[in-house]
Parts: structure tokens; sequence; C-alpha cells
């Protein structure tokens, strides 16, 4: 009974935090984006701290970093940015139907089919792409919808810092709050499962952000150097999208070789050498990176992280793109913990039953 009792009480609990999340989702954003900063940066105010110098001027040291780094972006990238990708967008459905003229025109179309075969065929491209721009149309309407409007952005960039500069100078304090919640006889596990915690999280979000700078960084020159148009937006968004498993790099993939067969065809080697600067990063990505950076101790599975991502971004909309991370990596460590409890149970080292004979049996 205390156990069902137990359980009861932690499903209601999960339940009814799981409701408030999604019914506040809007008016949480600022707050979860700042303790995500806070978080992030908790390390860099405890090295200063670590030298010697006052929380609080450690505090404010690494934020007034944060913030002009915050506010170049905004004056300098954003901008930039935004002009290439107005300028992208504009051109892909020209590129596109530059493709499909290539296509209809080509040896293989011809050995397809006939000309009415040909042109049902690329009718049907066709409209898989479109199904496939609307889907991620209806995909960034339901985000923007979800609270990343223009108020809510703004509310974002400005109160996050502000939060997260209050939470770093209260951190140890509100550590030792929590900590004293929990009941004294089961405070060492806690504490434990809240270490490996956060050395999962810790791994993934130093390792993984390796991985796209370094990735971005390979794309984006690869493309530049072979001349393809929007290479350095296309290689930085492919390296970006990259802490999604295969996501990224079939997305820079795919524009990489729409825009360079509709700029370059009928020369074959820019075409080719776009698929070898992807072959050659997710060869990187996938046998040095990976495992040397991001390591396995991080116990996060790219189908399970593909499906949070997926998951809490559909509930949530933008928010749910922030905590997918932190709330999978929890589930492992506390999966891979009730595992090891299990094994060492005296319901897994039963003794087995010795098997029945015939005789017995009938």
């Amino acid at each position: 009974m205390p156990l069902q009792r137990h359980a009861v009480f932690w499903v209601v609990l999960l339940a009814a935090v799981g409701l408030m999340v999604y019914v506040l989702r809007d008016a949480l954003m600022p707050f979860v984006a700042g303790f995500c900063i806070a978080y992030i940066l908790q390390p860099f105010v405890m090295r200063l701290t670590g030298w010697g110098m006052p929380r609080a001027l450690a505090v404010a040291a690494v934020m007034s970093v944060v913030v002009l780094a915050l506010v170049v972006i905004l004056l300098v990238g954003i901008p930039v940015v935004a002009h290439e990708i107005a300028g992208l967008v504009g051109k892909v459905p020209g590129y596109l139907e530059r493709v499909r003229e290539l296509y209809a025109g080509s040896v293989l179309a011809q050995r397809l089919g006939q000309s009415a075969d040909i042109t049902e065929l690329t009718g049907s491209i066709g409209g898989a792409l479109g199904n496939v721009s609307s889907w991620l149309t209806s995909i960034s309407k339901s985000i923007l919808s979800g609270g990343v409007a223009f108020f809510g952005a703004v509310s974002t960039v400005v109160l996050a810092p502000i939060i997260a500069f209050y939470l770093l100078l209260d951190w140890h304090r509100m550590i030792g709050t929590v900590d004293g919640w929990v009941p004294p006889a089961n405070r060492e596990t806690v504490r434990m499962l809240f270490r490996r915690i956060d050395r999962a999280l810790a791994g993934f979000i130093r390792g993984q952000s390796f991985v796209c700078l370094f990735l971005g960084s390979w794309y984006a020159i690869g493309l530049v150097l072979v001349g393809v148009n929007f290479g350095l937006l296309i290689g930085i968004t492919a390296g970006l999208l990259s802490f999604i498993p295969f996501v990224g790099t079939f997305i820079g993939l795919f524009l990489g070789l729409v825009v360079s067969v509709a700029q370059f065809w009928p020369e074959w080697w820019p075409v080719a050498a776009v698929a070898a600067v992807f072959a050659t990063g997710q060869f990187l990505e996938g046998n040095v990176l990976s495992p040397k950076i991001v390591g396995e101790a991080v116990g996060l599975h790219p189908v399970w992280l593909m499906f949070s991502l997926f998951a809490f971004g559909s509930l949530f909309g933008f928010l749910g793109l922030l905590v997918a991370v932190p709330v999978a990596a929890t589930i492992g460590v506390l999966i891979r913990f009730a595992l090891s409890r299990y094994r060492e149970s005296p319901l897994f080292r039963a003794p087995s039953l010795p098997p029945r004979s015939e005789s017995d049996a009938a």
C-alpha cells in the first residue's frame, strides 16, 4: 500500500505539472530561457569565484559579456541572416523548377518512361516538395503561435538575461533549499541522481555545441569554396540543426544539391564536391566528434533525442524545444537508475523454479 500511494502521488504530481506547463507555456518562456542561460553560465561564475572574485561581481562580469554578445548578434548578425534567408527563400522555387527541367530532359527520365509519364512523375515530385514546404510552414506557424510571436520574443530577449542574473546570484541558496526538501533518508540517493543528470546535461551541451559549431564551419567553408550561392547560410543552418541527429545534414545536403545543380549543371564536379562536403562532415561527426567529445556517458540515444524534440515541440512549441533535452536526459538517468535497482532486487535475483517434468505436467 505505501508503494501504491507513492506511485499515485508522483503520477498525479507529474500530470499536474505537465498540465500547468501546457496552460502557462507562453508565460513560462522567459523563465525557462533564463534558467537555461543560468545553468550554462554557472560553471563560468564558479571559475571566477574560485579565483577569489566576489560572486556578485563574477555574475555581473559574465552577464555583461553575454549581453554584449547578444546586442552584437541582434544589431549585426540578425539583419544579415534575415537578408540571406529572404534571398534564399525567394530563389528556391526557381532552383526547384530548374532541377525539374534538367531531370525532364535527362537520359534517366527518358529511360524511365514517356514524356507523359515524365510529366506526371515530375508533377508528383513537385507535389511532394509542396507538401514538405506546407508541413514546415505549419510547424513554424504552430511554434510562432506557441509563444514566439513578436511580443513574446521581445519579452524573452529582455527578461531572460535579467532572470538569469538573479538565478545566478542565488544559485547555491536555491540548491540548498531544494536539498532541504528531500527526506534525510533519501538525500544521498537524490544527490547522486542529480549529479548524474547534471553530468549528462553538461556533457551533451558542451559536446554538442562544439559539434554544431564545427559542422557549421565545415559545411559553410566547403560550400563557399565550391562557390555555391547562399553557401554560408546553408552551411551554418545545417550545422546549427545538427543537434537533431541527421536532420541538419539532410536539410543542408538537399539544399546544397538543389542549388548546385541549378547553378552549375552540366558541370558535375561542383555537385560532387557539395556531396563530398556533407559526406565528410557526417563521417567526422559519427566516427570522431560525437564518440570522442559528446561520448557515450551522456546516455542520450539519437532516437530518444529525436522523439523528445518532436514530441515536446509539437506539444509546447518553442518552449518544448528548450526543455526537451533536459527532460530526456532526466528520464534516461531515472530509467537507468530504476533498472539498476531492479537488477539488485530480490525479484530479479530470485532463484529459478525447477523445470516441470512430464509427469507433473500430466
